[in-house]
This record gives structure tokens, sequence and C-alpha cells, in this order.
């Protein structure tokens, strides 16, 4: 006889669409093909629940006014119970607290997805709420540290990293979209694809553009994304005078469109849990340089699949761009090497790795 299916609940109280919410909805879905009970538990009017519901995942609407709501937690804690939920898999930071509270009394086990590699703060709140999780799940070894590093047993923390959907067929963006953002064709075209937020450290990228375009490289540059820091971006473009060589593009909806239509794919973060854009980059066959910040390393291997440098310094940022701009044999061949690697990532691992961590708790309870 099989083994039951598992339902699962899968909850991410983010606005907004980033990395973490496309991972919740690929698992989701890789739960559901695998004849798992798979839900999705989000704000209603986000692009998550949007997403899950036209993919025909069932979905709760759930919104919190802050991340310790009782009315909210109450309201899921008796949708668990009234469903008879197994697990549920809080995938955000914020829905950690939401979570710990809806479970509390009830038979429905807790498990937590940490994406980041921010240190867990040192407040009586933060432990009361991890203390909760049957198990965590680090997207890196990164993560799994910083984990530690917070006072979480190293028996509860397993590693599973993010995944990539390698049955998606991305088309690359069109010369027309690529001229109508300001790109001319024939040159090298450097993409990089990151919320406009401290942990990515933008301005170093747009700095490292302007050590290559200085250093002589031809090269042309797209930034994609939004966020605070975006005035501090253009202000730092406009007084370095590459305003013709960086474009800001702002939120995309084909980003993927354009990281296929790039040379080269790059990310420049200070902090970061995995980096699941250079996974995406990754399974186009796109050579990457990129800061070795936070779990970087367990996705790309420095000079096999891309070139890895300190995190922080623009130049050597900009000199690792440079030489892939203008050395396309090697950029081809870190690129055929990065699409093989890439598939030690797909959606399907991370899906069976998780499974293990909740047949785990399951057996354990």
């Amino acid at each position: 006889m099989g083994e039951r299916p598992i339902r699962v609940v899968h909850l991410d109280t983010e606005r907004g669409w980033r990395g973490g919410e496309r991972q919740t909805f690929w698992l989701a879905r890789e739960l559901r093909a695998r004849h798992h009970g798979s839900i999705v538990a989000a704000r209603p009017r986000e692009a998550l629940a949007a997403a899950s519901q036209r993919d025909g995942l069932p979905v709760w609407a759930v919104e919190p006014l802050v991340e310790l709501d009782p009315l909210a937690a109450f309201r899921l804690r008796s949708a668990l119970r009234r469903h008879r939920i197994d697990i549920l898999h809080a995938h955000t930071a914020h829905a950690v607290g939401l979570g710990a509270l809806a479970v509390a009394g009830g038979s429905t086990a807790l498990v937590v997805t940490r994406r980041v590699d921010f240190p867990l703060r040192r407040n009586p709140a933060t432990r009361w709420k991890y203390a909760r999780a049957r198990a965590l799940i680090a997207v890196s070894s990164a993560v799994r540290d910083v984990l530690l590093a917070g006072g979480i047993p190293a028996e509860r923390v397993t590693v599973v990293r993010s995944g990539v959907d390698l049955s998606r067929r991305v088309e690359p963006a069109s010369q027309d979209t690529l001229r109508a953002l300001g790109l001319a064709p024939g040159v090298p075209l450097v993409v990089m694809v990151a919320a406009l937020v401290p942990h990515k450290a933008p301005v170093t990228f747009v700095r490292a553009i302007a050590s290559a375009a200085g250093s002589g490289t031809r090269l042309q540059a797209l930034l994609v994304g939004d966020g605070p820091l975006r005035g501090e971006v253009l202000r730092e473009r406009e007084a370095l005078g590459i305003e013709t060589t960086l474009h800001v593009a702002g939120q995309r909806p084909d980003a993927d469109g354009l990281i296929a239509a790039a040379d080269v794919v790059a990310l420049s973060s200070r902090e970061e849990g995995l980096g699941t854009v250079l996974l995406d980059a990754m399974a186009c066959g796109k050579a990457v340089a990129a800061t070795a910040a936070g779990g970087i390393p367990d996705v790309v291997v420095d000079g096999e699949t891309g070139l890895l440098v300190p995190v922080g310094d623009a130049a050597a940022l900009g000199a690792a761009l440079g030489r892939l701009c203008t050395d396309e044999p090697l950029r081809a061949s870190l690129g055929a090497a990065a699409r093989d690697r890439a598939r030690l990532f797909s959606i399907e691992q991370t899906a069976a790795r998780t499974l293990e961590v909740y047949r785990r708790v399951l057996g354990d309870r």
C-alpha cells in the first residue's frame, strides 16, 4: 500500500512577488503533482494568491494586521482543525509568529523555511515562535549557520536548497523590448535582477559597471527591480556618468526573459540566503558574476560555473564582469557548466527533500 497523502498548508503573508513567493508556489504545485494535499494561505489580493488560483491550487485568505494577529491566528487555527491539516509550513519570517499561534494547542505541526541569512533577533518573541517549529528548513549552509548561531538546536535544522523549475520554457526578450529599454544590439549585456534594498547592495552593482566601463570594456547593463534605494541608485549612476551605459528598468513582469537575453548575469548582494535569481540564470545557460555572500557559494562554483568576488568589492565585481564580457569562450564554457549544475537544484529535488522533513516530523509526532 502507498503512503497516505500529507495535508499541507503553505503560509506566506508577504506582499508582492519575490523569490520566496515563487518558491512557495512552485513547491505547492510540485507537492500537488505528487498527490499530496497542498493549500496556499496568502493575502487574497497579492500575486501569490493570484498565481495559485490560476493554477488551480486551493487558496485560503490570510490577512494579519501584524505578525502576531490573534484574530487571524484564530481563523487559521480553526481552518487547520476543520481540514485536519498535518503540516503548516511557514515560508517567510513574518509568517512564523502567525503560524506558531495558529498551531498552538492543536495537532498540526509547524515547519519553518528560513530564506535569508540575517541573524535571528535576540528577544523573547523570536525565541518563542521558533521554539514552536518542529523543524526548520535552511535554504543554504550559510542560513543553517545563522540558525545555529541563533540558538536553534542542530537536530531541528535541515538544509533543503531552493529549486528552479527546469520544465519552463523561457523566451529571451525580443529586440524590440531591449531597444525600448535603451539597449543596443551587438553590445554585451549584463543584467541584474534584484530588489533595490540594502542587502542586495545595488549601488555596488552601479559602481561595478562604472569600473568595468572605465577600464575600456565595451558593455551595457540593465538593473531590473525596484525598492527604497532606487533614488540612491539613480544618483550614483549620474555621479559616475554612466547614464547611457546602465539602464534602470524598475519592476518588470518579463524579468526571466531579460535574464535569458543577457550575456552575463550579476548579483551584488552583501547578504543572501541562496540567490535563486542565479539559479534562473544558470538554467538559461548564463555565466554569472556575483559576490560570495551568504549562500551564493552553494550555487556558484567559482571558476567553473561563474565568477565570485569578495562582498562589497565593486572593482573586483567590475573586473569579473569585464572579463566575461570580453572573453566569449570563457563565457560560453561557464554558461554550459552552469546549465549542467542547475539540474542539481530542480524544484523536484527541493520537493523530495521537503517531503523527507515532513515525514520525519510526522513520524516523530
